[in-house]
């Protein structure tokens, strides 16, 4: 299939920029192409910035936009503004980054939690709405936000409804040795995100996203899926559970991972891959269970090793 042998291409282009880090890459682009968005969370220097900037470049025509999140900034640094023209006296809207193909939120974390839900009817229904009007988001608009630990001094925990709006949360995490030898090497005379040359076009991009929703994914898997998220909300511990939203997410990123894998249907062992990646972002824990060592991480791998597998 010419749209597996596409997407893994481009898989291997970002590979060469961002060591050892090829499955957060994969499960980056399964968010893009099931028409998602990521939140990226690590410590600073990983990556997460660079991971952004070697994906925009590797789209032929893509617009690409960052916005460093700090606490002074406003709602309109980002959706934009309307300016009175002196010429005209009249007031005409100029648009903020977040009308590009793919925005790079960075620190998200850090600004204000009303500059943060900002982005919450961008990121749902791929439309503003500014004084009134409403203002749609054409191209691929693939959300990357990276955030900061909650831990770290000068951050604030994204609203919930924020949370939700991601279709996965991922880690890169520190590379082993080896690579980080290799990273070294790699930039000895310049960073290798500058020798990136496009490889893909947003027409492409779509084909694949097309492609994917013709994977197969069976009426066990669906309930499958469903039973997984559902659980969720029986859980004690958990005080605000996963929505019908995750599900979706779990069946549109489960279709994508397989057409990285050449595959024409869905296997549970996918489902279970990217289960945490896409649920436990999405649950909010009692305030008792946080200080009893309970994480959300291990809440959804205790329901994958005790929810059913259809066969």
């Amino acid at each position: 299939m010419k749209e597996t042998e596409l997407a893994n291409q481009l898989e291997q282009t970002i590979s060469e920029v961002i060591r050892g880090q090829q499955d957060t890459i994969r499960k980056v682009l399964a968010c893009m192409f099931a028409g998602g968005h990521v939140l990226l969370e690590d410590f600073p220097g990983t990556g997460k910035t660079t991971l952004a900037k070697a994906l925009a470049k590797a789209i032929s025509g893509a617009e690409f936009k960052r916005v460093q999140f700090t606490p002074d900034l406003l709602p309109s640094d980002i959706l934009g503004v309307s300016v009175l023209d002196p010429k005209t006296q009249e007031f005409r809207f100029h648009k903020g980054p977040v009308f590009t193909d793919i925005l790079l939120a960075d620190e998200i974390n850090r600004a204000s939690p009303r500059t943060q839900s900002a982005l919450l009817e961008a990121m749902g229904e791929r439309q503003v709405s500014i004084e009134g009007e409403r203002y749609d988001l054409d191209g691929l608009f693939f959300v990357i936000a990276t955030q900061n630990p909650v831990e770290f001094r000068g951050t604030y925990p994204l609203p919930e409804a924020q949370m939700d709006r991601f279709s996965m949360q991922c880690q890169l995490g520190y590379v082993s040795a080896e690579e980080e030898v290799k990273i070294l090497q790699d930039q000895i005379e310049s960073h290798p995100v500058n020798a990136i040359k496009p490889m893909i076009t947003r027409e492409q991009i779509l084909e694949i996203s097309a492609a994917a929703r013709k994977t197969r994914f069976s009426d066990e898997l669906r309930h499958y899926a469903v039973s997984l998220v559902g659980a969720t909300r029986n859980i004690p511990e958990v005080q605000l559970a996963a929505s019908p939203r995750a599900s979706l997410a779990l069946m549109k990123i489960s279709q994508v991972i397989s057409l990285f894998e050449g595959r024409e249907f869905v296997t549970p062992d996918v489902i279970q891959a990217v289960a945490q990646d896409v649920i436990a972002h999405r649950l909010v824990l009692a305030p008792e269970s946080k200080y009893s060592g309970v994480n959300a991480r291990q809440i959804v791998a205790d329901l994958i090793q005790n929810t059913p597998v259809p066969v």
